[in-house]
């Protein structure tokens, strides 16, 4: 049997929450079990007179913590120094528009992309914000900042059961971690992410749980594979809704083995085959390398990828910390946009980047910090979206003077989540059943947002 190993990540929020919190709790086998997790899942036929699929795939950018929008997409030159803050103002590729002043480049191919700047909501804590932003369905319950809740199913794992092909490679990635809210919920665990915890910006980079062990050849691989299959004779169930857990066994199982001998995933894992230039054109780091091989993941046909970016929870220092971040993300970000538009994928290839939430717009001193930060702010946030068919250029919404609140045209997460199902022919409007026929919508509220369609 095989046994999947985790790599450990340290980035905390406020709530002291990390990777580590999660694996105590006992979640250590859907964050990081490797090819057991969701490999495959078959895709149903589109409702007739649904939404026109655009994009085949989607790579989302998870700003775990609440990225500032005024550092970033977002400044409010003309407000009081204590709100706009240190940074100065750029001007963009669409005329008027302007981003902080360390966006250059995502403020110069502004005509490439959209920009959402009045989705809010009333969740303004980590866990529920998360939650809310991750699947469209606000929490049934309160939920406080540290928490890891699941009412709902993720949008990653949607689209794995929606567009999930039985091609040997996972339909739902999620690198270095999963997000707490990023899971399958009632829709079951193999559609859950494979976790990718190893860091691409190595040298020797290699996804551990993707290639037999050396002392292990194909043909002893297989041998084994067909012992166990003699060995095994536990009765069976056939009735996924009675929860048998052999069946879930079963299916990982015969699932981990098409991905350890799927010449589509070594292919796909194997970053050494771009150029230098390539690589450093994406940026030699960890996050810009992410995005790399999120870019190769979705050539190979995954369907959904999250690259998981933490460490956006900036009480405090937040202009120091984002001097020196915000030029290598803007750097990654950019890059990847025009690269899927040089390949000719960014039509089939959805783009996103976004956080649970943005940032109060009065800068504030927590007890204990000496240097200047921003707060939890659920009544505004920045939302980046490019590819499938959105509209480059296209800036939706605004917030007032201060940054306090969307003021124009103002979205809800919900619209935000129907938008990405719309655009990939999944209709948000559709029944799911949990496993004892309990129907829920995919959103509550399906309306895409008309502007990015």
């Amino acid at each position: 049997m095989f046994v999947a190993r985790v790599t450990m990540t340290t980035t905390q929020r406020c709530d002291g929450f990390t990777r580590r919190n999660a694996l105590q709790l006992g979640l250590g086998g859907m964050l990081g079990s490797g090819f057991v997790n969701s490999l495959r899942a078959m895709g149903e036929s589109q409702k007739a007179g649904g939404p026109k699929q655009k994009a085949t795939s989607c790579i989302l950018i998870w700003m775990d913590g609440g990225p500032t929008h005024f550092e970033t997409f977002d400044p409010k030159p003309d407000a009081p120094m204590e709100y706009r803050g240190e940074f100065s103002e750029i001007e963009t590729s669409v005329p008027g528009v302007l981003y902080s002043e360390h966006m250059t480049k995502l403020a110069a191919s502004l005509n490439d992309y959209a920009m959402i700047r009045s989705i809010r909501h009333d969740q303004g804590n980590h866990g529920a914000g998360n939650h809310y932003m991750m699947t469209g369905a606000p929490p049934r319950i309160p939920v406080g900042c540290g928490a890891f809740v699941s009412f709902h199913p993720s949008m990653g794992s949607v689209v794995a059961r929606e567009l999930g092909r039985d091609n040997g490679l996972p339909a739902y990635f999620s690198m270095p971690q999963m997000s707490r809210s990023g899971g399958p919920n009632f829709l079951g665990a193999k559609y859950a992410p494979f976790v990718v915890g190893d860091d691409p910006n190595r040298d020797r980079f290699k996804v551990r749980d993707v290639a037999l062990p050396r002392e292990l050849s194909e043909t002893r691989f297989d041998s084994r594979t067909d012992l166990r299959a003699r060995v095994d004779r536990m009765v069976r169930i056939q009735d996924e809704a009675a929860g048998d857990p052999t069946l879930a066994f079963d299916e990982y199982y015969r699932q981990g083995y098409d991905l350890v001998t799927s010449p589509e995933a070594q292919k796909a894992f194997d970053i050494q085959q771009e150029s230098d230039e390539t690589r450093l054109r994406y940026g030699r780091n960890s996050f810009g390398q992410r995005c790399l091989l999120a870019r190769r993941l979705v050539e190979a046909g995954v369907p959904f990828v999250t690259v998981y970016d933490g460490g956006w929870d900036h009480h405090s220092d937040i202009f120091g910390t984002l001097r020196k971040r915000l030029p290598d993300w803007d750097n990654s970000v950019a890059t990847l946009i025009q690269d899927l538009k040089e390949r000719g994928l960014l039509d089939s290839t959805l783009v996103v980047a976004l956080g649970e939430f943005g940032r109060t717009p009065k800068i504030s001193t927590l007890s204990g910090q000496s240097t200047p930060g921003r707060d939890h702010w659920a009544n505004a946030m920045s939302v980046l979206m490019a590819g499938g068919g959105t509209p480059g250029g296209t800036v939706v919404g605004a917030t007032d003077r201060k940054g306090f609140s969307a003021v124009d045209r103002v979205l809800s997460p919900e619209n935000f989540v129907s938008t990405v199902y719309y655009k990939l022919g999944i209709d948000p409007d559709k029944v799911v059943y949990s496993p004892e026929g309990r129907p829920a919508h995919l959103v509550s509220d399906p309306t895409p947002i008309r502007e990015l369609i």
